[in-house]
């Protein structure tokens, strides 16, 4: 029996569009099938598979099983075995959850501080430590790296400032709060927030009226409640909202926002980026050059006003196109049609050639892949 880790790859279940992987199948070293020098890539740490892979619709995360030669980086963030078995496919939501249960496996929780009254307090400074609260009104707070700070009562606040944390809230109107990179900010009560500043990190709110936000580049923030909002203004993050009346913003390049409820706004102002919605009267926004809006509710709104921008929909949703000078970025032309399924086809990319909106073929690419190193700047230049 092997080790279980994280691995990422493209939609197509590639790794750097080079390796065809199988999902249920086991591959060696020695198999005809290209690896990295030392082996398989996996991480044990889940989040690090975001490093490597945009948790967005290009991207797909799976639970692998590891064996053979082993081998690590410096940091551990990066590990190699010579023989790994495809399990299945998690997703964002696997990997977020694998990702918290990590963190949370490695506290001391036996030295931890604990207050079960209401308006009570636990603090832990070192690393490894946990400081939980079960009453309202209460507070835990973790400065050390590995730490994690849990309330599970109502009105509670879970800070953490050291890496790899998480501040995990149950209870309503309750606030957990990241400022290291990898942590985890999690509620699942209504009128809640969690936020991340830290790069690669994750907020997650399933309650009504919550709110999660990621500055940090790699970030995830994902409301599952009605009237939430979701903001990313780091590169290559994700914003989502499955509830009714939810906002998803990314002002970051490469990023992504989903809605799936009716009447949601998803809004991108750097370039590569997609907006989606699925939801009846819904509005998907791109400024930025090279984006994508889509939506498929009825009666919605795909706006992109970028240079070299595209947009579909469904029956009965208007499609809005600009046409810009690339240098300038001068509005040369601007055309708003209506999907009727006659002139304008219904799911088909469309695009502004002058003044005339022509179809787009599903295999343009928007969007060049970018290396590993390309990452690791834009990592570097967000941090400077």
């Amino acid at each position: 029996m092997g080790k279980i880790y994280y691995k990422g790859f493209n939609r197509n279940l590639q790794c750097k569009n080079r390796s065809q992987y199988e999902t249920g199948k086991e591959y060696d070293m020695d198999d005809n099938i290209e690896c990295c020098e030392d082996g398989f890539l996996v991480h044990e740490n889940p989040f690090y598979a975001f490093d490597y892979y945009e948790p967005d619709g290009n991207s797909r995360f799976y639970e692998v099983e590891c064996s053979g030669k082993e081998s690590h980086d410096i940091d551990d963030s990066k590990t190699w075995f010579s023989h790994i078995k495809i399990i299945a496919e998690i997703g964002i939501a696997g990997i977020i959850k694998a990702g918290v249960k990590f963190i949370l496996d490695k506290v001391d929780w036996k030295n931890s501080k604990k207050s079960e009254e209401e308006a009570s307090a636990a603090t832990n400074t070192g690393y490894r430590s946990a400081a939980i609260n079960t009453g309202d009104w209460s507070t835990a707070t973790n400065t050390g790296n590995c730490s994690a700070a849990t309330n599970t009562g109502n009105g509670s606040a879970a800070t953490n400032t050291g890496d790899w944390s998480a501040a995990t809230n149950t209870g309503e109107f309750s606030t957990a709060t990241n400022t290291g990179e990898l942590s985890a900010a999690t509620n699942t009560g209504g009128h809640s927030a969690a936020t991340n500043t830290g790069n690669s990190s994750t907020a997650t709110n399933t309650g009504e009226w919550s709110a999660a936000t990621n500055t940090g580049i790699n970030s995830v923030a994902i409301n599952n409640g009605d009237w939430s909002a979701a903001t990313n203004t780091g590169i290559n993050s994700v914003a989502i909202n499955n509830g009714d009346w939810s906002a998803a913003t990314n002002t970051g390049d490469c990023s992504t926002a989903t809605n799936t409820g009716g009447r949601s706004a998803a809004t991108n102002t750097g370039d590569w980026s997609t907006a989606i919605n699925t939801g009846v009267y819904s509005v998907a926004i791109n400024t930025g050059n090279y984006s994508s809006s889509n939506v498929s509710g009825k009666d919605s709104i795909a706006i992109s006003v970028g240079t070299h921008a595209r947009v579909k929909g469904s029956i009965g949703d208007w499609l809005v196109l600009a046409d810009r000078d690339p240098e300038t970025y001068k509005v040369r032309n601007m055309r708003c049609v209506l999907v009727d399924g006659k002139d304008i086809k219904e799911d088909t990319w469309y695009s502004l050639d002058g003044d005339s909106i022509v179809e787009a073929s599903e295999n343009d690419c928007y969007k060049e892949p970018m290396s590993e190193d390309d990452i690791q700047k834009l990592k570097e230049t967000k941090s400077e």
